[in-house]
């Protein structure tokens, strides 16, 4: 799944765990309660992408972009923000 683009689709409750989407552009998609868990999302393009509730325990967010992104109770334990844009348009350290 490297590098697809997935912009607008409804990916909503996916077992998406462990799945490499590193470099894949999926703005605004819905991830509502999705399974993220260890998946690789490094440089993935996720502007405006609804992640509330989705499990990203373990995944790799390095570089990856999440303005305006809602990460309301996405359980982010273990996960590697380094240098991604945050929701508020912050770069994480």
């Amino acid at each position: 799944m490297r590098g697809v683009t997935l912009d607008g689709q409804n990916l909503r409750d996916a077992d998406l765990h462990g799945i490499d989407f590193a470099m894949a552009d999926m703005i605004e998609v819905d991830l509502t309660g999705a399974n993220l868990a260890a998946a690789k999302l490094a440089g993935v393009d996720l502007t405006g992408a609804n992640l509330h509730g989705a499990d990203l325990r373990g995944a790799d967010l390095e570089g990856a972009k999440l303005r305006n992104a809602i990460l309301t109770d996405a359980r982010t334990e273990g996960a590697n923000f380094a240098a991604a844009i945050m929701p508020d348009g912050s770069r994480a350290h």
